[in-house]
């Protein structure tokens, strides 16, 4: 009888513990990395899928890892949208040809892609130093 007895409580204790062990599940979203500041006025030099190169600007504001702002091309200009998950950004133009932005940021720096309906460009961007007016 003891050892029967000993067994239903060593089980007893074992599911105890099991039901106490934190469990991951599938809705639990991966841990994102501190996203770096990207606020400013940027330069893109865009090389264009057709090889030619043009200049770009934005103006970026940040929000935690969400980023908005204004897109100005040689063509066109609207507004856009993306994030910023540690050094890795994304934006998407709200123009009339939408083009998408994927780089890493270093610093003052982002190189990446962007994409539009012609094809696969690459680009480099440099922030904007910013000036403050004496007092």
């Amino acid at each position: 009888m003891k050892s029967r007895a000993c067994k239903y409580q060593i089980a007893t204790l074992i599911l105890l513990l099991f039901s106490l062990a934190p469990r991951a599940t599938a809705q639990e979203p991966l841990p994102t990395a501190a996203p770096v500041n990207v606020e400013g006025k940027w330069t893109i030099s865009a090389k264009n899928p057709e090889g030619t190169v043009d200049t770009k600007y934005v103006e970026l504001k940040q929000n935690g890892n969400q980023i908005s702002g204004h897109f100005k091309g040689p063509n066109q200009s609207g507004g856009l949208q993306g994030t910023v998950n540690g050094h890795h950004i994304f934006f998407r133009t709200k123009t009339r040809e939408p083009l998408g932005f994927r780089g890493q940021v270093n610093g003052d720096t982002i190189e990446g892609t962007f994409h539009t309906r012609r094809g696969t460009g690459e680009f480099h961007a440099y922030r904007e130093p910013t000036t403050t007016n004496p007092s």
